[in-house]
């Protein structure tokens, strides 16, 4: 009588072999960056300084999105196309009610400065995220189109060959100042 044995494999070491691909896998994978919205926080009050002291109604431009992706600006709906150009007429205008395409609009809409002048954000919690992303893109195009145009007006260069203190005489004149508050 013969005995038929099958072959069998060694599978001592399988999880050895197992946990060192594991490890091969994980330090040669590039993991993509995740996307997000690049804001500065802004520094603590410097001792001496006032802080707290009242912000001008004036200098505030009120948007809100609400549930359903509609974007407000001073309680009035705004198309999204039109948003830059509001809030870079808000930040431009150094209250000049004398502007041409000024006449009408509330003095909310007319900030006393660009370096006194706010934004301020907010946005329901069923804001869709792609919504809150744009309306994001577009203030910030705003005030990098108005950077832009101050370096070419005042310093004479585009703002793509400013040397650093150049860039911060055009930083000081529009300095980025959005606030975002808390829906209610």
């Amino acid at each position: 009588m013969r005995h038929h044995t099958s072959p069998q494999v060694n599978a001592g070491s399988m999880a050895d072999i197992a946990f060192l691909l594991l490890i091969f896998f994980l330090v040669t994978t590039t993991i993509s960056a995740d996307k997000g919205i690049n804001r500065k926080l802004p520094a603590d009050c410097p001792p001496g300084v006032n802080c707290t002291a009242d912000i001008y109604e004036r200098n505030v431009l009120r948007i809100a999105i609400n549930g359903n992706d509609e974007i407000f600006v001073e309680d009035k709906i705004v198309p999204i196309k039109e948003l830059k150009d509001v809030v870079k007429l808000f930040l431009d205008n150094n209250g000049d009610k004398s502007c041409g395409y000024c006449k009408g609009l509330s003095d909310h809409l007319l900030s006393d400065n660009p370096s006194k002048a706010i934004v301020s954000l907010t946005n329901d919690k069923l804001t869709s995220y792609e919504m809150y992303v744009g309306v994001q893109d577009i203030l910030t195009q705003a005030y990098y189109e108005l950077r832009d145009d101050y370096a070419l007006t005042i310093i004479g260069k585009s703002s793509n060959n400013l040397t650093d203190s150049e860039l911060n005489q055009v930083r000081k004149a529009y300095p980025f100042i959005i606030s975002e508050a808390e829906t209610k």
